[in-house]
């Protein structure tokens, strides 16, 4: 298992990154993604992070469709490819309703509608052909040039629940997931992909990408509240709040100890030492997770840059050595069961 690294946050400056960039050129990993930022703009960043060297496949989860038209979406994306030299994954999610009506003036009809027209867009002009296209979110006639030399880019889909699940799976390359446990990736939304899939006739579901926070328990680190902080912002969020729920998990704001342990029960958050670590994140491979994002969001607000990238680095060397066939107490529980250290 080979996973990514996730920068979470927004940075004022590209040198906050370039810790992270560096990691995921040293230890091999899968590649370095990157979160919408309105701050330093995440394609701008990731370009500067080229320029100066930081060459290595890149991803993001995600940009806000309302932002650019799809013709500039597709741009950009191949213009990362171009300045890395490496595969991209571009996705791209909507935003809340009132974020869509601030831009457009009106919040989307349909946001499935929306977002299957903005990446069979961007996934056509990427593959050189001409899109002429006159729904109700966007208007494009025209191509992009030729450029046979250009590295892969996928185009993505920020999926939480079924309905967009469905939606992805018939028009995007990639299923970006945050925050999704296990079990429900396996018995909720890969099947939701592959329905959507076979009524595109498409021939196999997009491959799932999920950003997972992760927690290396050292001496003195509270791990249920480096949990609560770094889920602090999404699992309050209606959306967010209503996959949980539909996920299993109860989250009382009146307990946050049992919060936090439900967090780390289900794999939310995935907490131990690096072996431990990687024998949880091995329930992420047997869902049908094909690339974990290492989320360290807790740790990096808690204690910084530095202790956020060494603690990536030693989960990343773990996973590395890490043998499905590993009889480690974190990767034999399946989801639900309580897995030992995993909750603290």
């Amino acid at each position: 298992m080979n996973p990514a690294v996730l920068y979470p946050l927004q940075p004022d400056h590209p040198e906050l990154v370039a810790p992270f960039a560096a990691l995921v050129r040293r230890m091999g990993a899968r590649r370095l993604w990157m979160c919408q930022s309105f701050q330093a703009e995440t394609h701008q960043v990731l370009a500067y992070l080229a320029g100066a060297g930081h060459t290595v496949p890149v991803g993001t989860s995600v940009t806000l469709l309302p932002l650019r038209h799809p013709y500039e979406a597709a741009l950009q994306a191949r213009s990362l490819a171009l300045l890395t030299g490496e595969p991209v994954v571009a996705g791209f999610g909507i935003g809340n309703p009132d974020f869509v009506a601030g831009l457009t003036g009106r919040p989307y009809d349909s946001p499935r509608t929306a977002v299957r027209d903005y990446l069979r867009s961007v996934r056509a002009l990427l593959d050189g052909e001409r899109v002429e296209a006159g729904g109700p979110y966007h208007h494009l006639d025209g191509a992009l040039p030729l450029l046979p030399h250009a590295p892969r880019v996928e185009v993505g889909a920020g999926v939480l629940r079924p309905g967009m699940a469905r939606t992805a799976g018939e028009a995007a390359d990639v299923a970006i997931t945050w925050m999704t446990p296990p079990g429900y990736v396996a018995g909720t939304l890969r099947p939701a992909l592959e329905e959507g899939a076979a009524a595109a006739g498409r021939s196999r579901a997009p491959r799932i990408a999920t950003a997972v926070h992760v927690v290396l328990d050292r001496p003195g680190r509270d791990v249920r509240a480096l949990a609560l902080a770094a889920t602090a912002g999404h699992r309050e969020a209606p959306h967010y709040a209503a996959m949980l729920r539909a996920a299993g998990l109860t989250l009382d704001p009146h307990d946050p100890a049992g919060s936090a342990d439900a967090l780390l029960w289900h794999r939310v958050v995935v907490a131990g030492s690096a072996q431990e670590i990687a024998g949880a994140l091995d329930a992420y491979r047997r869902s049908g997770v094909d690339e974990v994002l290492l989320n360290p969001t807790g740790v990096l607000l808690g204690e910084g840059v530095h202790a956020a990238v060494e603690d990536l680095e030693e989960i990343l060397a773990a996973c590395r050595s890490f043998l499905p066939g590993d009889r480690q107490e974190a990767a034999s529980v399946e989801p639900g069961e309580r897995p030992g250290r995993l909750v603290g």
